[in-house]
Order: structure tokens, then C-alpha cells, then sequence
């Protein structure tokens, strides 16, 4: 789609591969940039929070975080947490933390909250919603979850899994409203949310 010429530029507030493919599927021009956000530090602030409103909250700093220097853009910001029980599944880094999440997730069922947020400064305007999926996970072995973490190497992924690749194989069931949610962003609360602030992805 061409943007019209009174089309607000927009900027997506990741570096995330996975959301940037995801945004590209809706066939609009978006600038990607870091979030000038001290991610860990905010965290730790909003640490009393339930996880779903730290994703939220997280996902809003991000797009706000940019606003300054954009101040004109419409800005997307996104944060995932996975939820075993009230325990954060955050992206475990190296192969034994992806493979004692996956251990701790085996047989039974979690959540997956994956918030999203727009932002325009000029106008101090914020708007978020935040998706949730229930995950159900198949009972694995020792050896089947070593497998999977050597062949779909999901250390940058929340949960230590990629359900977009191998990582489906891991699920009994998965139940949601946006299946992009699962893999970093629900690209039909985008929609939604871009076309509040003067963003059409269709004519």
C-alpha cells in the first residue's frame, strides 16, 4: 500500500526480527529503532505488577520512548511475557535456561501475554491492548526437549520456544483470538489500534 502524503510516518519501537516480519506483512512503510528504554530497569519498577500488566506497561514505555525525537510519528511498541502459574517465562539466553523452561512447561498449560501499544507525542496520545493465549504443552522428554532446543535454537524467544517453526510440535493446543500474537505481535489489534491514530493498512 502507498501511504497518502498526510499519512503519519511509523516507526516500529524494536529491533526484533520476528516483529519486523510481522509489520511487513501489512504492506506499510515502518522505520524500525531501538527503544531508548532501559528495559531491565523498567522491569524491576513494575516487578509488582501481574505479568500481563508489566506487558502492557513495558510495551507502552517502548513506544513513548521515542517520542521525543519523533514526535510527529505514530510510534508501535510490543513486549511478550509467558505466564506458567504467575512465574515469568522471559527469553532464557543460553541452551540450560531454554531447557529448564521447557522442562517446567511440559504437560501442562501457560499463558502468553503480548501487548502492544501506539503513541503519537504531538498530540500525548497512547492507546494499548494486550492478547492472551493459552499454550498447552505436550509431556516431553529430557532428550525431545534437548532436540528441539538444538534444531530450533529459541534462546532469543520468550518461553524458549518458536511456534512459528519447529516449536508447534511442542503444543497440544493453542487458544487465542491472533495466532501472530504467539509469534510477537496480534497484527489484528495493529490494525486496529493504527487506524485509531489515521493509518490505514487498506484503502
Amino acid at each position: 500500500m502507498t501511504p497518502s502524503r498526510d499519512a503519519p510516518e511509523v516507526i516500529l519501537a524494536s529491533t526484533s526480527r520476528y516483529r519486523r516480519e510481522l509489520v511487513a506483512r501489512l504492506g506499510l512503510a515502518v522505520r524500525c529503532l531501538a527503544p531508548d528504554l532501559d528495559e531491565e530497569a523498567e522491569k524491576k519498577l513494575v516487578s509488582h505488577l501481574t505479568l500481563d500488566a508489566q506487558a502492557r506497561h513495558l510495551a507502552v514505555a517502548k513506544a513513548r520512548s521515542l517520542g521525543r525525537a519523533h514526535p510527529d510519528a505514530v510510534i508501535l511498541g510490543s513486549d511478550q511475557i509467558g505466564d506458567l502459574d504467575g512465574v515469568a517465562l522471559g527469553k532464557p539466553h543460553t541452551v540450560e535456561r531454554a531447557c529448564a523452561q521447557l522442562r517446567a512447561m511440559a504437560g501442562r498449560t501457560h499463558r502468553l501475554h503480548t501487548a502492544v501499544a501506539v503513541h503519537h507525542a504531538a498530540t500525548d496520545r497512547t492507546e494499548a491492548v494486550v492478547d492472551t493465549h493459552e499454550l498447552t504443552m505436550r509431556a516431553l522428554s529430557d532428550a525431545a526437549i534437548a532436540d528441539y532446543v538444538a534444531r530450533d535454537a529459541p534462546l532469543d524467544c520468550a518461553g524458549s520456544y518458536r511456534v512459528e517453526a519447529l516449536g508447534i510440535a511442542l503444543f497440544e493446543r493453542v487458544r487465542g483470538d491472533d495466532f501472530t500474537a504467539v509469534v510477537g505481535m496480534p497484527l489484528t489489534r495493529v490494525v486496529e489500534l493504527l487506524a485509531r491514530f489515521g493509518v490505514g493498512v487498506l484503502a
